[in-house]
């Protein structure tokens, strides 16, 4: 299993093929990848900064990690989250899953996305004409991972 958070980009198609590279149990692999869009909420976005609480961070995204092996066939797991400034089109986050199964490693992956989204401790601020504002959270988020919570 691995978890960063880091201000460095990453390769996705490197840190899948690591997933299943060594274990000939994987029948298959998920994968989410997030990038900065140029607007949000009708406003051009010209950068994002992304913080978060060292240490408490990585906890939570392990924790729902476990979770999420606790649900389903999880072989592997990868989980990558950037901090810092970013710039449209730059890749934010990845999660990606390695099952025996397809059904595992969507569930999984998916699962493991919305819980990020509503559960680590990140802030989120973005850059935009009208100069910088905080992000806050999305009332979609927690419908999706209230979803999970009634056993979707």
């Amino acid at each position: 299993m691995k978890i960063a958070v880091q201000e460095a980009s990453f390769d996705l198609a490197a840190e899948v093929a690591a997933l299943h590279r060594a274990n000939p149990a994987v029948g298959a692999v998920a994968s989410f990848l997030g990038l900065v869009r140029d607007v949000n909420d009708g406003s051009g976005v010209a950068a994002m900064t992304l913080e978060h609480y060292p240490g408490m961070t990585e906890k939570a995204l392990m924790a729902i990690v476990e979770e999420a092996r606790g649900r389903w066939e999880v072989l592997d797991c990868c989980v990558i989250h950037r901090v810092g400034r970013m710039l449209p089109t730059d890749p934010i986050v990845m999660v990606a899953v390695a099952s025996g199964h397809r059904g595992d490693a969507f569930a999984a992956c998916e699962f493991i996305m919305d819980f990020l989204k509503t559960r680590a401790p990140f802030w989120k601020r973005e850059e935009t004409p009208d100069g910088a504002r905080w992000v806050d959270a999305r009332e979609s988020d927690d419908q999706a991972a209230e979803r999970w919570e009634k056993g979707v």
